[in-house]
C-alpha cells in the first residue's frame, strides 16, 4: 500500500532507483522471452520433422520384423535377437541456448556390422538382417526425438518462467511502484505547500512586528522632541 511508504525524498530516490531497475530488468526480460519463443519455434519444426521421421522408421521396423517372423518364424527371429551381446550406450551432455540447457545424446553402439550383432551369417536371413537393421535405424531415430522433445520441453518452461516474471514486473511491481512514487511526490508537495504557508506567516508575522517597532520608535522620537516656548 502507498500508505505505509514513508514520504520521504530518501525514500523517493529509492522508488525511483528501483523503478529503473525493474524496467531494465522488464526490457531485458521481454528481449529473452522473444528470443526463447524463436528458438523453441526453431525446435518446434524440427520436432515435427523428427516425429514424422520417427513413425515413418517405426512403420518400416514393422514391416521387416514382421516379414522376417512370417518367412522365418519366431524362433529364428528371437534367437538372433538373444545373440547380441553389445548394447547400445548412452552418454549426455548439454549446452546453453540463451541461458537454457538443453540436453544432448550421444549414442554408440546402435547401429552395428554383421559380424558384430552376435549371430551366425549364415543361419539366419537377409530379411532378419533388415529387420535389425531398420530397429537400429529405429532407435537412433527414438534417441533423436527424445532429445529434441527434451529440449523443447526445457524451452518451453523457461518460456513460461519467463512470461510470469515478465507479468510480476508489468502488472504488479512497476504499478506499486509508481503508485508509491505518485504518493510521495503528493505529499511532498503538500508539505512544500504548508513549508511555504508557514514561511508566509512567519514573514508576515515578523513584517507587522518590525511596523509596530518603527511605530513605537517614530513615536517616542515624537514626544522626545521639544515644545517651541512662546513668546
Amino acid at each position: 500500500m502507498a500508505e505505509d511508504v514513508k514520504p520521504t525524498r530518501k525514500e523517493l530516490m529509492q522508488i525511483e532507483e528501483r523503478i529503473e531497475l525493474s524496467e531494465r530488468g522488464h526490457d531485458t526480460l521481454e528481449q529473452k522471452r522473444d528470443g526463447l519463443i524463436m528458438e523453441f519455434m526453431d525446435i518446434l519444426d524440427e520436432a515435427q520433422d523428427v516425429r514424422a521421421d520417427l513413425d515413418e522408421k517405426y512403420e518400416e521396423a514393422q514391416n521387416a520384423i514382421n516379414m522376417a517372423r512370417a518367412l522365418d518364424g519366431d524362433v529364428a527371429v528371437r534367437g538372433a535377437a538373444a545373440a547380441l551381446k553389445e548394447h547400445p550406450e548412452l552418454t549426455t551432455q548439454s549446452k546453453s541456448v540463451m541461458g537454457v540447457y538443453i540436453p544432448q545424446i550421444d549414442s554408440t553402439k546402435v547401429s552395428k556390422s554383421l559380424d558384430e550383432r552376435g549371430y551366425g551369417v549364415l543361419g539366419t536371413s537377409a530379411r532378419i538382417d533388415e529387420a535389425a537393421e531398420a530397429y537400429e535405424e529405429l532407435l537412433d531415430q527414438i534417441i533423436l526425438a527424445a532429445e529434441v522433445e527434451t529440449a523443447m520441453k526445457k524451452m518451453l518452461d523457461e518460456i513460461e518462467t519467463t512470461k510470469r516474471r515478465v507479468n510480476a514486473l508489468e502488472f504488479k511491481l512497476l504499478p506499486e511502484l509508481r503508485a508509491n512514487e505518485e504518493y510521495i511526490e503528493q505529499k511532498l508537495e503538500e508539505q512544500e505547500r504548508e513549508e511555504i504557508f508557514r514561511m508566509k506567516k512567519i514573514k508576515d508575522k515578523k513584517e507587522r512586528e518590525e511596523d509596530e517597532e518603527r511605530a513605537e520608535a517614530e513615536a517616542e522620537d515624537e514626544a522626545e522632541e521639544p515644545v517651541p516656548a512662546d513668546d
